[in-house]
């Protein structure tokens, strides 16, 4: 539980470059914990290890479906990593470019200045991979969701066995609070709307 803890902690952080979002209570429903975030202080600042921590598990996890399209390299550069270390990171990637002296479009390594790559080609793509709903793009999530980071890292370690009794529809692939079908969350939930769609394919 600890490491799920921290792996929620690190995305939280990761994701979590911005400020807390606010909005009218009665419009989000069910509300999340507030947690003494050791960044939260006017001279505290972000754990670095942490946010590292939660760029890899983006990388292996949640990058296979959702984008992060307003992030670039440059942009983990002495957050996350060292120049260098971002530098081999970004020349991993393929990226088209162009057109060159003879009109052709060409695929080159990646550099600083790109964005992170998109795991989809298009938005039909994405629907068509996740049983008709869109991943949402995960830049701006913690600014974008009432209760930004808390809400992320609610959602995130708030899965668990259903208790004796309680069957899941066929479709959700977890139970917790903040995870119910897509159907429920939409009519009764709007606090996480359409973040569940990974766990609850409707």
């Amino acid at each position: 539980m600890r490491t799920v803890a921290l792996l929620g902690a690190g995305i939280s952080g990761f994701l979590g470059f911005a400020t807390i979002a606010s909005a009218d209570e009665s419009e989000h429903g069910l509300e999340a914990p507030n947690y003494p975030w050791p960044h939260s202080g006017i001279l505290c600042s972000y754990d670095h290890a942490s946010i590292r921590r939660g760029h890899q598990v983006y990388q292996q996890v949640c990058a296979s479906c959702h984008s992060m399209s307003l992030i670039s390299f440059r942009d983990l550069v002495g957050v996350a990593y060292t120049e260098e270390e971002t530098k081999t990171m970004a020349a991993e990637i393929e990226v088209v470019d162009g057109p060159n002296d003879e009109g052709e479009m060409f695929t080159r390594p990646g550099k600083l200045s790109d964005r992170f790559p998109q795991p989809y080609a298009n938005e039909a793509a994405a629907r068509f991979a996740n049983g008709g709903a869109y991943p949402p793009d995960l830049s701006l999530i913690t600014k974008a969701r009432h209760n930004g980071q808390n809400y992320v890292f609610a959602l995130l370690t708030g899965y668990h066995d259903p208790p004796a009794g309680v069957t899941v529809n066929s479709s959700c692939w977890c139970y917790g609070k903040f995870c119910l079908t897509l159907s429920c969350v939409t009519r009764h939930y709007k606090y996480c709307i359409l973040d569940l769609y990974i766990f609850c394919k409707k």
